[in-house]
This record gives structure tokens, C-alpha cells and sequence, in this order.
């Protein structure tokens, strides 16, 4: 088994080294790669480690091997409601290019946003079109790496976002998962 050096393992470590002046890093790739599994990867990891985590992450669901929906789960209690559908779902208020996304769970996600005040470790999964352009969806999270000043952020941002990304956030690393070993 490849173990890269940009492993959620072996990232982890480097992220919440004192010696790290608040690290920032962009998680990307192209749909399907593996940016939230990574996420939820460095979480299981956190956890295994009793950091303070938290943050979001949005799981895909599946029926059988289609995938029918996104969910968004709470890193600190691991409470999970349903974020979107597939367009053409008769659920969802916001329509997307693929999806219909809950407003209601939106406004849960930023609730729990809105609580945090510090942390070893913060995941925003995804930081996408809503966030970026419109500062609408999961903003709170935004508002979190714009003010991070006392711990480490990973925040997922697909590939057509991550130039936007690094203008607001120019001390931000990138990782690039689709060139990464999961391990």
C-alpha cells in the first residue's frame, strides 16, 4: 500500500504542529476523486487523537450504486441530515446544475458554523459555487477561515473555484487528492 507524504495521516501531525502558523489547505480535484472521503480520513484520525474537530462534511448517499443525494454531517456530534437530492427530485429548495439542496439543513449547517470559536482542527466540506461566489450556502464557514487565527482549516474546493479560493486565502496550500494515495 502507497502511503504519500500528503496521507491525512501524515498531514495530520504537520497540521496541528505548534510550529505551524495557522496552515490553511485547499483540498481539490475533480468530482468523484475522493475530497470527502480524504476529509472524513483526517476526521476518523482527529478523533482517534481526542483533537477538538470541528467543522462539516458532506457524504455522499447512495441507493445501491447510484448516487441519490448529499448528506452534511457534524464533525463534533457526527449528526447527519440530508443536504441535496437529484435535480428533478421532488425534495430541495435551491436548484443546482445536479442538485436540489435543503435550505433548512443549510441553515442547520450554519448554526453549528456559527458555535465555533476554536479548535485543534476545522473541516469546511466544500467550500463550492454557493460559498465562493454567491457567499450564500455554508458562508459561516467562509467567515471561520477568514478569521482562523489560532487553529489549522481544510477546506474542500473543486478544481473551477480553487484560483477564487486562493485570492481570498493567499497563504493557502493545495492538495490535489486525485494525485494522492488515500492511506
Amino acid at each position: 500500500m502507497l502511503i504519500s507524504e500528503n496521507s491525512p495521516g501524515m498531514l495530520l501531525a504537520g497540521l496541528i504542529s505548534p510550529k505551524k502558523n495557522n496552515p490553511l489547505l485547499l483540498v481539490t480535484g475533480p468530482r468523484g476523486s475522493g475530497k470527502t472521503l480524504w476529509c472524513m480520513k483526517l476526521a476518523g484520525l482527529a478523533q482517534e487523537q481526542a483533537l477538538c474537530l470541528r467543522g462539516l462534511v458532506s457524504p455522499s448517499i447512495f441507493e445501491g450504486d447510484e448516487k441519490t443525494g448529499i448528506g452534511l454531517r457534524d464533525l463534533q456530534t457526527g449528526e447527519t441530515r440530508r443536504l441535496a437530492y437529484r435535480k428533478g427530485a421532488e425534495y430541495g429548495d435551491l436548484p443546482t446544475q445536479d442538485w436540489q439542496m435543503v435550505a433548512e439543513t443549510l441553515d442547520w449547517g450554519n448554526s453549528i458554523l456559527a458555535r465555533v470559536e476554536t479548535c485543534d482542527l476545522f473541516i469546511l466540506d466544500e467550500a463550492g459555487p454557493f460559498e465562493l461566489e454567491n457567499n450564500t450556502g455554508l458562508a459561516a464557514g467562509l467567515r471561520i477561515v477568514d478569521s482562523a487565527r489560532d487553529f489549522p482549516c481544510v477546506v474542500v474546493v473543486r478544481p473551477s473555484l480553487i484560483q477564487k479560493a486562493q485570492t481570498r486565502w493567499p497563504r493557502a496550500q493545495v492538495l490535489d487528492v486525485s494525485t494522492e494515495a488515500l492511506s
